[in-house]
């Protein structure tokens, strides 16, 4: 009988402890491309895409690289482990979740915010009553 209450009680411990490790993992906060650098953590950073500069696609990596302009207005390399977003030319804004290194941003995911086909123009839709 105690044998079953001790294993019981250990099942218990090992679901909350990794119940909490996977929590921390999923919590990641925003910030900034300075707080990237600061922290060594990793963290989203929202901004958007500097289409002016340079960005590619290595295929033989599996890299898609470009430049990011936080909302501070700090520009940053960011390198994503991953083919460029299919909707990534549309995106009004980017979210870039991951750690600075080497003086890049290296990010694991990669949101963007696109325009809504539900929003119109407001101006034409009152010209149309």
């Amino acid at each position: 009988m105690k044998i079953k209450v001790i294993l019981g009680s250990l099942l218990i411990l090992a679901a909350i402890v990794f119940g909490s490790i996977s929590f921390m993992e999923s919590n990641i906060e925003y910030g900034d491309f300075q707080t990237a650098i600061s922290s060594n953590k990793k963290i989203q950073v929202k901004g958007e895409w500097v289409r002016e500069m340079e960005s590619d696609f290595d295929a033989n990596s599996g890299k898609f690289t470009f430049y990011m302009k936080d909302d501070n207005g700090e520009v940053l390399r960011v390198i994503f482990d991953g083919a460029k977003p299919n909707n990534f030319e549309l995106a009004t804004s980017v979210v870039a979740k991951g750690k600075y290194e080497n003086d890049c941003f290296h990010a694991s995911e990669i949101l963007t915010k696109c325009p809504s086909k539900y929003e119109g123009d407001t101006e034409a839709i009152k010209k149309s009553l």
